[in-house]
């Protein structure tokens, strides 16, 4: 892959189901849970000099159970826990859309709904990515597709529904048990 001078380096991490339990529509800070190890994988990523961005689908606000208000005070706590393990995120980006069960504004087709790389692409030009130097790490086939159309290279994660993506899926990108596995083997191949 051709290097871009200058150009930094990401690991664009789903939320749910990679970085905390996912729970049904995740909006409460209660009902936060880091998954086992995922804070350190976060805290390795930053130490290793990756731009850490976590890109998500909060199809929740677009059927009504909650607003995008709820999703960033998720995100600042989500934050404030991190600091406890010395890690950060450097960006967090979601797509409040369904094409088919939104409400009002919400309910379209749009471009930053994962399995569309729109996201990452946003995420990329305003923090100088090299989008073919990074990589895209989830647990549903929807987050596998955005990396890949990205022109990232896509982990899954066996965490969340990583378990139940098909196996078409499956056979065309590398495989963990958790975001710590992930990680290894993003360290070993920067």
């Amino acid at each position: 892959m051709e290097k871009h001078p200058g150009k930094k380096t990401a690991v664009f991490l789903d939320r749910d189901g990679t970085i905390n339990v996912d729970k049904d529509y995740l909006h409460r800070v209660e009902d936060f849970e880091f998954i086992s190890g995922a804070p350190q994988a976060i805290a390795r990523l930053n130490a290793a000099g990756f731009v850490v961005l976590v890109v998500s689908n909060q199809a929740g606000i677009a059927r009504g159970y909650f607003e995008p208000q709820a999703v960033e005070i998720l995100h600042e706590y989500l934050q404030s826990e991190l600091a406890h393990f010395g890690a950060h995120i450097d960006g967090f980006y979601f797509c409040p859309h369904h094409p088919t069960e939104g409400q009002g504004q919400y309910r379209r087709d749009c471009d930053c709904r994962k399995g569309k790389p729109g996201l990452l692409l946003q995420a990329a030009e305003e923090h100088d990515i090299d989008l073919a130097q990074s990589y895209m790490v989830g647990d549903k086939a929807s987050d596998v597709e955005a990396g890949v159309a990205a022109g990232c290279t896509s982990l899954l994660v066996l965490t969340g529904y990583g378990c139940q993506v098909s196996e078409e899926v499956v056979a065309k990108v590398f495989r963990f048990a958790n975001l710590a596995a992930a990680v290894d083997f993003i360290l070993k191949h920067p």
